[in-house]
């Protein structure tokens, strides 16, 4: 691979968070690539250009081209031979689907992880739970959108199963974008945020019952959002 690690010393485009210690230039574009699909900056149908990527972020054409690829595995992006790269379109039946699997590779990663997190982890938990809380009672979405990016990295970390992992990471910028394009008009947030305070609660405890039942309710919540939300988009085309 012809990836470098990026130094501290390498420029940094203007409005683009830093790298992190060690991370390689594939990483980076990977990261501001993945963060600006999910949250609508490069819509639904946009088409990239490795060329205008690689001026904007300020990285070179080999890293974006592998990190339009890993998209492409995700289904962020879609690559079609000879058009080019689009934004994949965001669909609401696909996420259903996609809700399926992510049932039971979820409930499996929460009763590990209620069986596998350490001490320390399991005092993480028990503060994301507790800050949930303090987010449902204010109706703050971007603290809880902080939080749950928290809360997934400490189960995909505490779960200790890489297949586990692996496969929910392919699923997550897919049903993060989902979330961003409809939260404003079909999300409750407070609903939500007691939900994933319950399922951390759980681990917590090493519950792994209690936790195997709060990732269900969890996702069929997700699952009624899902719902609302082409019940929302069918209102709107009347």
């Amino acid at each position: 691979m012809l990836d470098q690690t990026s130094s501290a010393a390498d420029a940094q485009p203007t409005g683009q968070k830093p790298s992190k210690p060690g991370m390689t230039l594939t990483d980076r574009a990977y990261e501001q690539l993945e963060e600006m699909i999910v949250t609508l900056q490069l819509p639904p149908g946009e088409v990239l250009s490795e060329s205008a990527l690689t001026q904007s972020l300020g990285i070179g054409r080999t890293p974006i081209r592998e990190a339009l690829h890993r998209l492409a595995l995700e289904g962020l992006v879609v690559v079609l031979p000879r058009r080019g790269i689009l934004v994949s379109e965001v669909n609401v039946r696909s996420q259903l689907e996609l809700l399926r699997v992510r049932r039971e590779i979820e409930r499996l990663m929460v009763r590990l992880a209620a069986q596998r997190a350490t001490k320390a982890e399991r005092a993480q938990f028990q503060h994301i739970a507790d800050e949930m809380d303090v987010s449902a009672d204010n109706d703050a979405d971007v603290e809880f959108m902080r939080l749950d990016q928290e809360f997934n990295r400490l189960i995909a970390h505490t779960c200790r199963n890489e297949y586990a992992r692996k496969t929910m990471g392919l699923m997550q910028g897919l049903a993060r974008r989902f979330w961003y394009h409809h939260y404003k008009e079909a999300l409750d947030l407070p609903r939500a945020a007691r939900l994933h305070a319950a399922v951390a609660r759980a681990i917590a405890a090493g519950d792994t019952e209690s936790g195997a039942s709060a990732s269900d309710a969890l996702i069929d919540y997700i699952e009624d959002f899902a719902r609302a939300t082409l019940e929302s988009d069918s209102v709107n085309r009347i």
